[in-house]
């Protein structure tokens, strides 16, 4: 309905060639109607992440055992969720992650897993996820203690 009445407007307005402010009217109307076509375009959401965590402690484990989380995740956005890149700062972290695009509302997991082979300490690691999310770099954080074998 409105958009009959701006076009009724319009013609009216190109009728009236005499009166000075015709083109200025034109030109509001051109740009409120350009500005409403970008303001509907922009309402779909992306695909974006949501994870259950982003942060994992393993609290104490034992040097040379691997230790592995998956980090759950749902699309919230509307377009499909692609990861494209999953790297961890060091070589003791490796990420495995789902590879197929994931529709809204659709989860996946990003297995990450950690093996400590240097002497008992503590550390704290990241995964950086790379995808065509709103927020297109996403950083995952593990956590932990590492301790010696108990002796036999």
């Amino acid at each position: 309905m409105f958009y009959i009445e701006n076009i009724k407007f319009v013609l009216d307005i190109l009728k009236n060639k005499s009166h000075p402010n015709n083109m200025k009217k034109i030109l509001v109307l051109f740009a409120f109607v350009l500005g409403f076509g970008i303001a509907a375009n922009a309402q779909a959401k992306p695909a974006e992440f949501k994870f259950e965590t982003e942060t994992h402690d393993f609290g104490k484990i034992v040097l040379n055992k691997p230790v592995t989380y998956d980090f759950k995740y749902t699309n919230v956005g509307e377009e499909p969720l692609i990861i494209t890149k999953a790297e961890a700062s060091c070589g003791c972290t490796v990420p495995k992650y789902t590879s197929t695009p994931l529709k809204k509302g659709e989860t996946g997991v990003i297995s990450v897993t950690f093996n400590a082979a240097a002497g008992p300490s503590t550390f704290s690691k990241a995964v950086t996820i790379t995808s065509n999310a709103k927020t297109p770099i996403k950083v995952l954080y593990i956590k932990g203690e590492t301790v010696a074998a108990a002796s036999k």
